[in-house]
């Protein structure tokens, strides 16, 4: 096969349903419970416990509850697409896949090695926020760590890592390692626990909440809300995790679609609430941008509240944790069936977990690192970026695959199609061009790499140039 001919050569849907028939495949445990579990997992995080008080404070006042309808209906119309896709290619990879089956090699590469970006810079992130949030908590026993062990020696001269941060991320790994199955379980638990923690919050807070607090309710304008949106956008990310676990659904046409819409619905409505106590309970003007809800409540006396919010976002962000670090080892297991990656590691499932343990085990030790020894801040702006890239390329996808495999078996399909996927690519990307320059320069130096690996390795090792058909 040309290079020319390589690059935009598709993965065909007989390549796709063979995948799903081989026995180097994963193990289908999921049920529609599980599944939206996950999404909840990875959307109920930092987003809820930290990002409200500073959107609130300078962006958009008390108009952060449209900030979060607005970047809820953004994922909305991502997700619908997902949902599809999820249900007509049931297998690991999530937009990898489903650009591969669309838009070619090239362009499934780019969108592979942007999900890699992603997952692990925000794996990397949500674990110093954990070992922050940690801190805070052994803190009200009274109980502190030397701070040359819980900081990166980049922010504190003389620190010699974020230990927490590390240790997490290790202990996650070996949760990942022995089976989907049991990483389910222990999600599905830090899920009820953070949820009881939201639903008491949302509660004890509505009893203090004085609406005089909510004027003005948009004292930036419409504009301080849609900057809301773009920041709290990061909040939501990992819904679309569900989607890269479709090939372990027990029925991936019916319970993949009920996990993404069912995730972000839930999700939109307790932000919603959330955002409306904590702008109900203290002016925007005096919400603490480090701690919103715990400050909230010492504002109005309830000191022992503080416990249980913090019990709450140790859990919460522990879960995102495990969602994020689970997606990636199946990003790199797709793509290395594909042979872009060297499938004798990133392909290999463990014999009795059938989990792609080696890529776990990597994504653990390099997470670990990054989130041990740097300052995350920079690179965690990187994450809202290439997940908006992802969303935009799977809109566009949806819209491809109904002209190029009209008749193909869709069972669940995307409503008001050119409608909804056109809506959900202008919408992300708006978003991604009201992110600053640095951005998309920092997005361009990760994709250059990526093409350079590419073109010197992934274009030979082709399994659809080598022996696979296209399209």
């Amino acid at each position: 096969m040309k290079l020319s001919e390589q690059l935009v050569a598709v993965k065909s849907m007989r390549l796709l349903e063979e995948e799903l028939l081989s026995e180097n495949r994963l193990r289908r445990v999921l049920g529609p419970w599980s599944l939206t579990a996950l999404g909840i997992g990875a959307i109920i995080g930092a987003g809820i416990f930290v990002l409200t008080g500073l959107a609130a404070h300078d962006f958009a006042g008390p108009g952060l509850m449209l900030s979060f309808v607005l970047a809820g209906l953004g994922c909305a119309f991502a997700g619908l697409c997902y949902a599809e896709f999820a249900s007509m290619i049931p297998v690991a990879g999530s937009a990898y896949t489903y650009a591969y089956a669309t838009m070619g090699e090239l362009a499934a590469w780019i969108i592979g090695w942007d999900l890699i970006l992603e997952y692990g810079m925000a794996s990397s992130t949500v674990a110093y926020g954990w070992s922050k949030y940690l801190l805070q908590f052994l803190g009200l026993f009274g109980i502190h760590l030397p701070v040359f062990l819980t900081s990166d020696p980049f922010s504190v001269p003389g620190a010699w890592c974020n230990l927490p941060a590390a240790l997490v991320v290790l202990a996650v790994t070996v949760i990942l390692v022995i089976g989907i199955r049991e990483s389910a379980t222990f999600n599905a638990a830090m899920v009820a626990l953070k949820l009881v923690v939201v639903l008491f919050v949302i509660a004890l807070g509505s009893a203090h909440v004085d609406p005089a607090n909510w004027q003005p309710f948009l004292p930036y304008g419409f504009g301080g809300v849609a900057r809301g949106a773009g920041y709290v956008f990061f909040a939501y990310i990992g819904f679309d995790s569900v989607s890269t676990h479709a090939e372990e659904a027990r029925n991936p046409q019916r319970d993949v679609p009920i996990g993404i819409m069912a995730s972000l619905l839930l999700c939109t409505v307790l932000y919603v609430a959330v955002a409306a106590v904590l702008t109900g309970m203290v002016p925007y003007q005096q919400i603490d941008i480090n701690a919103p809800l715990a400050a909230a409540f010492v504002h109005h006396g309830l000191s022992a509240a503080v416990f249980i919010i913090s019990l709450g976002a140790v859990a919460g962000i522990t879960s995102v944790l495990l969602v994020l670090m689970l997606s990636q080892p199946r990003v790199f297991f797709a793509m290395a069936r594909d042979g872009l990656l060297p499938y004798s590691f990133f392909g290999t499932v463990h014999p009795r977990f059938r989990t792609p343990y080696k890529a776990t085990i990597l994504t653990g030790v390099v997470v670990a690192l990054v989130a041990a020894l740097f300052p995350i801040h920079a690179l965690a702006e990187m994450v809202n970026i290439g997940t908006l890239f992802a969303f935009v390329v799977v809109c566009g996808a949806v819209w491809i695959m109904r002209h190029t495999n009209p008749h193909q078996r869709r069972p669940f399909r995307c409503p008001l199609v050119p409608l909804v996927p056109l809506l959900g690519i202008l919408f992300n990307g708006g978003l991604m061009f009201s992110l600053g320059w640095h951005n998309w320069a920092r997005l361009a130096i990760w994709l250059a790499v990526g093409l350079v690996i590419y073109f010197a390795y992934s274009r030979f090792h082709s399994r659809l140039a080598h022996g696979g058909s296209s399209a």
